[in-house]
């Protein structure tokens, strides 16, 4: 009988030793066999740093930037996702997207209105990169960045997100968010500890709109830092609107060319139609990820973006006025070559740009859209002109 008892404990200690082995098993293999973990949704060829590093840099290759950029993008998102699923820092989904690469988080930049995290503060580690023989930073590799997640359809953050999306639809600006001063500060802070060339700013989606906007910004203010934007968006009201009055005033402009006038009333209306002079300052050229079967971001590359006045062509081809330099604004553009229409999540997916088979063209486009987004860098108001003249 005692013998049966002994047997019967020993028998029941085996099961619960194999139940607490299942639980920590299962648990592990929540993570590794999540969808977002690293190892199962992360780019396949990417090599962590190394000693050899130091001879040839993997951050000169565009395509490695390219990959890392949207891994720290991706990251962020997950933060995100790591706050609402109540993750430990065990059982993060996170992190495992920035250990590869050297990088480590340092500040989560949050929304005051609802707690979210919608971007990060990313440096380079130099402990985790000492122990693997990197003795110093490669070159190209940036000391710190700004990430900025699009974006997040989840009961915790889609009211705001939405809230923002909406913002940028109907003004064609997210200055009133308070994400933009957020990231704005954030960006300025690092830019001035490590100096603008040592750093950079990285969104996808609703993110890229906030890197593009605070980044010119920043650019106003002398300070010109690197910028990459996944799927930025084009559409908005406020530029249909302008579109439309584009239209309708080059169709005035030609029906009033036909009507008989004098060659002073026509000189004066040209004088006072140019609203604005270029003026002499450093080119701030972001790089754009563009996907032209997403219809969120495919403006970009529209080159004929509504109706162009042969006259105002002319003006902006002519020889700058007062002695100013013409800069053009322009951006650097990859576009996904991929051949057949994809679906719009494929299309828009940050996934699509650290894949092994994407095909990408580059060329540095001034499209109309760019222009517009980016042509208040280089000019100035006629009235501020008039003003600063007096002011001599």
């Amino acid at each position: 009988m005692a013998k049966g008892g002994v047997e019967e404990m020993r028998n029941e200690m085996v099961v619960e030793a194999e139940g607490e082995v299942k639980m920590e098993n299962f648990e592990k293999g929540d993570v590794e066999a999540h969808p977002y973990a690293f190892h199962v949704s992360g780019p396949r060829n990417v090599a962590s740093p190394n000693w050899r590093d130091l001879i040839s840099s993997s951050w000169k290759d565009a395509n490695y930037k390219r990959t890392v950029m949207a891994c720290f993008v991706q990251a962020v998102y997950l933060l995100e996702i790591d706050r609402q699923e109540n993750r430990t820092e065990e059982n993060a989904l996170a992190p495992k997207w920035l250990i590869p690469f050297k990088y480590k988080l340092v500040e989560t930049l949050n929304d005051e209105r609802d707690g979210s995290i919608f971007g990060a503060i990313l440096e380079w580690d130099r402990s985790a990169a000492l122990s693997d023989f990197v003795l110093i930073r490669p070159s190209g590799a940036p000391r710190a960045v700004v990430a900025l997640r699009g974006t997040l359809l989840k009961s915790q953050t889609m009211r705001r997100d939405i809230e923002d999306d909406l913002r940028f639809f109907a003004w064609e600006s997210l200055k009133g968010s308070v994400r933009f001063s957020t990231a704005f500060n954030a960006l300025k802070s690092i830019a001035t500890k490590y100096g603008s060339s040592n750093v950079c700013i990285v969104g996808h989606s609703l993110g890229a709109g906030f890197a593009l906007q605070v980044g010119k910004a920043l650019a106003k203010e002398g300070i010109h830092v690197e910028a990459h934007l996944f799927n930025p968006p084009s559409v908005s009201l406020a530029m249909s609107l302008r579109n439309i009055g584009e239209k309708a005033g080059i169709a005035w402009k030609r029906l009033k060319s036909m009507l008989p006038s004098n060659h002073d009333t026509q000189a004066s209306y040209e004088e006072n139609d140019a609203a604005s002079f270029r003026i002499g300052l450093k080119q701030w050229i972001p790089h754009l990820y563009i996907n032209n079967s997403d219809y969120i971001c495919c403006s970009y590359t529209d080159q004929e973006n509504g109706l162009r006045d042969e006259n105002e062509a002319d003006k902006e081809n002519a020889k700058p006025r007062n002695g100013q330099q013409q800069v053009v604004a322009a951006a650097k553009l990859f576009l996904s070559s991929n051949k057949g229409k994809q679906k719009f999540l494929e299309a828009h997916g940050l996934e699509q740009w650290w894949s092994d088979n994407l095909e990408l063209q580059m060329a540095i486009s001034n499209s109309k859209l760019i222009s517009q987004q980016l042509k208040s860098l280089y000019t100035l108001p006629a009235s501020q002109l008039t003003q600063a003249n007096r002011g001599r």
